[in-house]
């Protein structure tokens, strides 16, 4: 049989790779998942937590710097100001409000002024109250704050020790915050950190001439084992704590005007009189003119 001279031909096709496209995207998922994990660990610890413990979260991301202020800037007291006068600090309690803001402290101390005949009310105040008072009452607020800051035991409880300057001189309020409380529960005992805080104040407002009341509140809805001693007699010996303190720590008692239990009459949120933050002890140190000159008296 003849071979055949057809030459055979093969065809050999190279099919081309696709281009590399890289692993950014790889990254940028991984990125996603982590953010989405990361979100819905945070909805359930929200959904978690009560709203005491909410309140103390948002205070605690909340600036770190003093301010004398009453804007809500916030700082080592987060801008927070338990007087009417003040505001909260910016976003740190939304949905809790105060007293009603159309009676606040300042129009009740004008309204009692004005009964007893004019002396210290908050609308004449600016009239009433010499430029050294007023300068004084700063300079006392800021040696109060430095005070509690030097004194690293008490450093973790500044939150609970608010101080605010106003028209009539100063409100100093000590109070339950971020889980950490100043008196035992159904105790007039102040602990350790509130003892050493009030004691440290007391040389300071000693240089004050001025008049200091003292008023304790309790949270609503309190459980007392003795059935002759409830809210009112627990917060009267609380403040009657403080004033102990203070005394034996400098104040003498004649700067001392009155010392009151209020029970939960007065809650610092009036939406939520439950909260434990409503336990308190309230400080008023208001501006005392100085005595007239025995040539001028009547």
């Amino acid at each position: 049989m003849a071979k055949s001279n057809q030459p055979i031909i093969v065809k050999k096709v190279k099919k081309a790779a696709h281009a590399h496209h890289g692993g950014a995207w790889k990254i940028a998922y991984a990125d996603f998942v982590t953010a989405m994990m990361a979100f819905f660990l945070l909805m359930w610890l929200i959904s978690m937590t009560t709203p005491e413990q909410k309140v103390g979260l948002a205070e605690y991301f909340t600036p770190a710097a003093l301010s004398e202020s009453t804007s809500g800037a916030g700082g080592v007291l987060n801008g927070n100001a338990i007087a009417h006068s003040g505001n909260q600090s910016s976003g740190a309690r939304p949905d809790i409000s105060r007293r009603d803001p159309s009676m606040p402290r300042d129009a009740a101390i004008g309204a009692a002024g004005k009964a007893d005949g004019g002396q210290g009310s908050a609308g004449d105040s600016d009239s009433n109250r010499p430029a050294a008072a007023e300068k004084a009452y700063h300079s006392a607020a800021a040696s109060i704050r430095q005070a509690l800051q030097a004194m690293p035991e008490v450093t973790p409880y500044l939150n609970n020790f608010q101080i605010e300057v106003t028209d009539t001189g100063l409100d100093i309020e000590i109070v339950d915050q971020d889980g950490r409380r100043m008196f035992a529960d159904g105790s007039k005992v102040p602990l350790g950190p509130a003892n050493i805080m009030v004691a440290a104040i007391a040389p300071i407002l000693q240089r004050l001439h001025a008049q200091v009341t003292i008023a304790g509140h309790t949270a609503a809805g309190g459980r007392y084992a003795d059935p002759v001693y409830g809210p009112w007699e627990l917060s009267a010996d609380r403040a009657n704590m403080v004033r102990a303190i203070l005394t034996r720590s400098g104040l003498s008692d004649e700067n001392i005007s009155s010392v009151v239990g209020r029970a939960s009459t007065e809650p610092y949120f009036v939406n939520d009189p439950f909260m434990s933050s409503n336990d308190r002890v309230s400080m008023s140190v208001v501006f005392r003119p100085p005595p007239l000159p025995e040539e001028l008296q009547p």
